[in-house]
């Protein structure tokens, strides 16, 4: 198992489940959780050799720090929710 977590492709094809599960299931939690993976696919690129321990702190720091980002970015502004005053069905 370890040896498959130092191979970049493979955090690529977690990510790409992982954004397909968030088509699926929309509510940007998968989502954040795929761009930690796209950011750990790039670092095990750019520098192999990274233990598993420290890949999976990075992947879970990353993972949050995306889901963080995509709640800041897309909530609602000024507290605004959607009110219903009229009924459809009168």
């Amino acid at each position: 198992m370890t040896g498959l977590l130092d191979l970049w492709w493979v955090w690529l094809c977690a990510a790409l489940v992982l954004a397909i599960a968030e088509v699926l299931l929309p509510g940007f939690i998968f989502l954040g959780i795929a761009i930690g993976a796209v950011g750990i696919a790039l670092l095990v690129a750019i520098a192999p050799g990274l233990s598993p321990a420290l890949m999976t702190v990075l992947f879970a720091g990353l993972s949050l720090a995306a889901w963080l980002g995509l709640k800041r970015v897309f909530r609602a502004r000024d507290g605004a929710a959607r009110v219903i005053h009229d009924d459809i069905n009168k």
